[in-house]
């Protein structure tokens, strides 16, 4: 269960003033994903649906790590994001 941080970051994140890069926002998707779901256990998306394989790919990459720490990066590169507004 996300702790009330994360929420709360979560939500910071549809606040944010200018629209972070699509590189950030895979990033953030990937993590999201993985604090709140775990491994990524889906199929792949066909090859047309190309946002479907990126985002895929995002939660892919981190296969393996906790849900805790993704948690604490996703904080953290909310924070950072933040920042930089």
């Amino acid at each position: 269960m996300p702790s009330a941080e994360f929420n709360t970051a979560a939500e910071e994140v549809k606040n944010l003033t200018s629209k972070p890069s699509d590189e950030a926002l895979l990033k953030l998707y990937g993590l999201f994903k993985q604090a709140t779901v775990g491994d990524n256990t889906t199929t792949k998306p066909g090859m047309f649906d190309l946002k479907g394989k990126y985002k895929w790919q995002a939660w892919e990459d981190l296969k393996g790590k906790s849900q805790a720490d993704a948690e604490k990066e996703y904080i953290a590169f909310v924070e950072e994001l933040k920042s930089k507004q």
